[in-house]
């Protein structure tokens, strides 16, 4: 059995330490899972609250990870936040929806935008919040549902983006994780 790897980080001061998960046959990538470390929720909330634009209505994020991030977010700027679940619950009414490949999960997933959120995004000006951007492909997918929704979309963030960070120049992020791979091996601790 193969000793578990690690990486290690440095976000909005703070060490952390993040496991070393295999996404594809010699790729690997760094697991940033925030579920549970408030200090670590309050030190990016607050980070990136600096450098979110002041002229937005109200922060959309995806379940389940960026959840208290974007709580975090919505009680420092004062604007309300909106979850887009990965299940449609029997409470859920009206709903919006969009499809979604993400690389922790590797299978297609649905979006889904409750019709009783529908109203803070109509004609607002929203903010697109996650834990990490990978693909993009929850950022497109929120996007979708937004337009659907009549939200405009006027920032993306996170607190880390991964993979090559030209690409995510546009998404406002405190880091950038890489994608190990055998021609860019991790360092191992």
């Amino acid at each position: 059995m193969e000793e578990q790897q690690y990486y290690n980080v440095t976000v909005a001061g703070l060490k952390r330490r993040f496991p070393l998960l295999e996404v594809a046959p010699g790729v690997k990538i760094a697991l940033f899972n925030m579920l549970g470390d408030t200090e670590v929720v309050q030190a990016t909330a607050k980070a990136l609250a600096k450098r979110l634009p002041t002229d937005f209505d109200v922060l959309v994020t995806p379940a389940e990870k960026s959840i208290p991030l974007a709580y975090e977010l919505s009680v420092r700027t004062k604007k309300p936040y909106v979850v887009v679940r990965k299940e449609r619950k029997p409470y859920m009414l009206n709903c919006l929806s969009a499809e979604v490949v993400s690389i922790t999960t590797g299978r297609p997933q649905t979006l889904w935008l409750d019709g009783k959120d529908r109203e803070l995004i109509k004609g607002k000006r929203v903010v697109l919040v996650d834990d990490v951007v990978s693909t993009g492909n929850t950022l497109r997918a929120m996007r979708d549902l937004m337009e659907k929704a009549g939200g405009e979309v006027v920032a993306e963030a996170a607190v880390f983006t991964e993979g090559d960070p030209k690409q995510w120049e546009s998404v406002i992020a405190l880091g950038n994780l890489p994608v190990f791979t055998k021609d860019n091996p991790a360092p191992i601790s």
